[in-house]
């Protein structure tokens, strides 16, 4: 088994780093092939080219280690903060970039790009996001109305042919004290089990 792991902060000290960590160590301990990427560490860029647009080319060799990792992954977990209801810029560039036609998805023959996409993420058991937040649950749901949920189940691993999705959320970190933020880390460790479990 193979597990893409994805982690947006540019923080080294972040509590999303610990995340990061504790699943990529955890997945390992189930025997598990980890590619695990720190955008910010491995300096990823961005921004799509006008040469990448629309083709399965690019001449950034992260950009096609990413995509060839992505496709043979049965397991995507992604690990960002909460920012302004989005994931941070680095991400959405990943996205961007490497979520994209032909890798994780197509358009049937014919289609100039107004049809339904044929997802080509099918082989992914599991796409699992975690989020970091500060905003309570209540007014993340009844007045944002829970935009990440929207982005990553449906606008990208839905649409990517990804049916099993899962997402945590710790929150509020900034109010949370080293007892808290263990009890989530132990909280990872069992999303991580309980994912691989329900699957193998």
């Amino acid at each position: 088994m193979k597990a893409t792991v994805i982690l947006a902060h540019p923080y080294e000290k972040s509590f999303n780093h610990a995340i990061y960590q504790t699943v990529c160590h955890r997945l390992d301990n189930f025997g598990v092939r980890v590619y695990g990427h720190d955008l910010y560490k491995e300096e990823f860029n961005p921004v799509l080219t006008v040469r990448e647009l629309g083709t399965d080319f690019s001449e950034d060799p992260l950009v096609n280690q990413y995509a060839h990792e992505l496709i043979e992954s049965d397991f995507i977990f992604i690990i960002h903060p909460n920012w302004w209801g989005q994931p941070p810029a680095i991400l959405k560039g990943y996205i961007d970039r490497v979520i994209r036609p032909p890798h994780a998805y197509g358009l049937p023959p014919g289609d100039a790009g107004g049809g339904i996409p044929e997802g080509r993420l099918k082989g992914c058991r599991c796409a699992v996001v975690i989020n970091t937040s500060n905003t309570g649950k209540e007014r993340e749901e009844n007045y944002f109305g829970d935009p990440l949920d929207k982005i990553w189940g449906k606008c990208v691993f839905g649409f990517c042919g990804i049916e099993n999705y899962r997402r945590e959320i710790f929150r509020i970190v900034a109010d949370s004290d080293l007892e808290l933020r263990t009890h989530w880390l132990s909280q990872a460790e069992y999303l991580v089990e309980n994912v691989i479990k329900s699957i193998v």
